[in-house]
């Protein structure tokens, strides 16, 4: 038989099944937000990071001498429970909601308070042991308390991310070194272009994805600026002084993030520009992992009727109809999912230019676009990394065939032969299907077959010099 507690806000009472450990104000979320369907459980490290926030706000208010050390104590315990990921599924309300935050920062205090209440030893509700809004939130708003969750675990999820970059950066690196000797023709515009190796050319994948690495640890400090103790629009009010900066001093300490209190507090409450930053960073990481994507997808496509330059793993059937046809499917997820998080990055975009005066509403719909486009796109490069390129092998006697029937290697005739003349040969050439050897040496006489040879031996191609009469 189920049982209730009665709860009350200011406007009105409502009965809470006696079971869950939030509150009247989670509740009167859950009736009204039903948006994606997602709750803020399914992000368990911002609950992790929203425990840490609360925990480090009980410490510094006893220290300011604001609530007793009973009360500090069983927030702790509650907040200590909270970030080991118990009663995760006591954060229910949608990660997308009105209220700039408000319902994920009462859904947490309500938790916390009424976890506290039974270490206490009373029921749950009893409020006037420990109350939601008068000791777990005390010093706090939810327009400081919640922008300093959602850096922290913003911090936590740039982190694990960068991580999946490594692990594709590496395996890009693994297969350059692979292929270091298997000569290739290197295209612009799709036409071909002059040769390379594929160990070049994957390579440059791997140093691509390092530089956004790079770019990530630049922007992961952003999110290191906190505004703890701005309380509701950045003048402190109701906060104890000298409780900002020792708030911000116990965060750092016991997470471990080199968080640093913001100077001018105010313009901290309202700015989203290190979220506009971080998202711009991570649709640079999208569009250049979509691009590898595309590469990748050209250089295996045929295999009788393409470039057939690689072989991807074949994961799976690729039709319903026709038999044998495998497809691109790892590409291709990754590509779909760098579209999804370019989407994202638009929507952050308009909503961090939607706030207005001293509060940006719009934070919710901030911390859902960045912590889905971080999630996504870290599974697609552990993805990309496991399920297709440490499985990429090469088709080198086609990439070689290519290169010496290509009309491109001409190209290498110019320091000799001049361009008019090398031009006037590659005409020739594409006109009447005869190669650039048979024309330049065999024909017209231009270069012996030794210099020839010279100039178009395997490790010139591969490790060109400047080679003339």
């Amino acid at each position: 038989m189920n049982t209730f507690r009665t709860e009350h806000d200011f406007l009105g009472e409502k009965e809470i099944p006696s079971e869950v450990y939030y509150g009247i104000q989670t509740s009167r979320a859950l009736e009204n937000f039903h948006i994606t369907g997602i709750p803020i459980s399914k992000e368990p490290l911002f609950i992790k990071a929203f425990a840490y926030v609360k925990k480090a706000a009980a410490i510094a208010n006893h220290k300011c001498g604001v609530i007793s050390k009973e009360v500090t104590d069983a927030i702790c315990i509650a907040c200590d429970r909270l970030i080991d990921g118990e009663y995760l599924d006591q954060f229910v309300t949608d990660m997308i909601q009105g209220g700039a935050g408000t319902s994920v920062n009462m859904n947490v205090n309500e938790v916390i308070a009424n976890i506290g209440l039974e270490h206490m030893g009373h029921a749950k509700g009893t409020y006037n042991f420990l109350h939601p809004n008068n000791h777990v939130n005390c010093s706090q708003s939810t327009n400081d308390a919640y922008p300093t969750a959602f850096r922290i675990a913003l911090y936590w999820k740039i982190q694990s991310f960068m991580q999946s970059l490594e692990a594709l950066q590496q395996s890009f690196g693994r297969k350059g070194e692979e292929f270091q000797e298997v000569l290739k023709m290197g295209r612009t515009q799709l036409q071909d272009a002059v040769p390379m190796t594929l160990g070049a050319e994957f390579h440059g994948f791997s140093t691509t994805i390092r530089e956004d690495i790079q770019r990530l640890s630049e922007v992961k400090m952003l999110i290191c600026e906190i505004n703890m103790g701005a309380t509701a629009i950045g003048t402190s009010i109701n906060a104890p002084e000298g409780y900002p900066l020792l708030v911000t001093d116990i965060l750092r300490e016991i997470t471990g993030i080199p968080v640093v209190l913001a100077e001018d507090l105010i313009e901290a409450t309202c700015d989203t520009g290190a979220y506009v930053q971080v998202s711009g960073v991570l649709k640079r990481c999208a569009v250049k992992v979509s691009k590898i994507c595309n590469d990748l997808r050209l250089l295996s496509s045929g295999p009788r009727a393409g470039f057939n330059e690689i072989n991807l793993p074949r994961m799976q059937p690729g039709s319903s109809i026709m038999p044998g046809k495998v497809n691109p499917v790892i590409p291709e997820v990754v590509n779909q999912t760098a579209y999804y998080v370019i989407g994202a990055d638009m929507t952050i975009t308009m909503a961090a230019e939607a706030g207005q005066l001293q509060l940006n509403v719009m934070e919710p719909v901030i911390a859902y676009s960045l912590f889905s486009s971080l999630t996504y796109l870290e599974n697609a490069c552990y993805t990309l990394q496991a399920k297709c390129v440490d499985g990429i092998t090469a088709n080198e006697e086609i990439c070689k065939n290519m290169v010496m029937n290509s009309i491109g290697i001409v190209t290498s005739l110019n320091p000799i032969l001049g361009y008019e003349e090398s031009a006037s040969i590659a005409k020739e050439a594409l006109t009447t299907g005869k190669s650039i050897h048979e024309i330049t040496v065999l024909e017209r006489k231009r270069i012996t077959q030794a210099k020839w040879d010279e100039i178009f031996s395997i490790e010139n191609l591969i490790h060109p010099k400047f080679i003339n009469i």
